[in-house]
């Protein structure tokens, strides 16, 4: 039984990796969707040609662009923000220009794009974000910046779910461990220093994050709200 017919989904940064398995199980669940993209064009319109979503090129980073965007939607139940970018390398040698547009994509985005949608949705909408098990455990140098927009984005929902909850909007957020993507392959050059802080020596296929929206976004997780939602084979255990 579909989960999701006759709502209305949008996920901001859609064309790859959780955002178009997101994309995938959303349309799956009977939602309609459109998703948004930035630069992967060729895999925004396969995708779109395969789940029947709308696929839409947009610069999150582009507050103007993006909040207009947003609001010419007609009416909107879903919101799923996985847009987002990582930089690594020690603090004293990152550029600065590099690390605010992390901030800039990685938390202000998120922000204005969930205060805006809420002024679309319908009663018991649904606000989730895609942030990271490193909002909570940063065990390795050189990822500092990165966690702070993740630990930002748990501050973020907390108070959201409270400005939102007198019209049953729920605000969520999902903290997912290595997942095996284009930005961190199961295969890549820091898969041993990955696993060795795993209970489950594997990183997460993109379904079983898009599975943990698709949940969230349904009729029984109208009760869940202001959340962290790990999903990471103990790496914070």
């Amino acid at each position: 039984m579909k989960t999701l017919t006759n709502k209305k989904a949008l996920v901001l940064g859609g064309s790859r990796g959780i955002g178009a398995a997101t994309v995938t199980r959303l349309a799956n669940e009977g939602a309609e969707v459109t998703f948004t993209y930035g630069g992967s064009e060729n895999a925004a319109q396969a995708l779109a040609k395969t789940t029947g979503a709308g696929a839409v090129q947009l610069d999150s980073v582009d507050r103007d662009a993006l909040t207009a965007f947003i609001a010419d939607q007609d009416s909107l139940d879903i919101l799923v923000i996985n847009a987002g970018t990582f930089i690594f390398g020690s603090p004293f040698d990152l550029n600065p220009d590099d690390v605010d547009y992390m901030i800039d994509l990685n938390v202000r985005a998120p922000y204005h794009a969930a205060v805006e949608a809420a002024k679309k949705m319908n009663q018991g909408g649904r606000i989730v974000v895609i942030g990271s098990v490193n909002g909570d455990r940063m065990p390795m140098q050189g990822a500092a910046a990165y966690a702070l927009t993740k630990s930002a984005i748990q501050g973020m929902v907390k108070g959201l779910a409270r400005d939102f909850g007198e019209r049953g909007i729920t605000v969520n957020n999902i903290q997912p461990g290595p997942v095996n993507t284009d930005m961190n392959p199961e295969d890549g050059p820091f898969k041993d220093v990955m696993h060795s802080f795993l209970a489950i020596k594997r990183h997460a296929r993109t379904d079983e994050i898009a599975g943990l929206v698709a949940y969230l976004t349904g009729p029984e997780a109208s009760y869940i709200t202001g959340a962290q939602h790990t999903i990471d084979g103990g790496f914070g255990a």
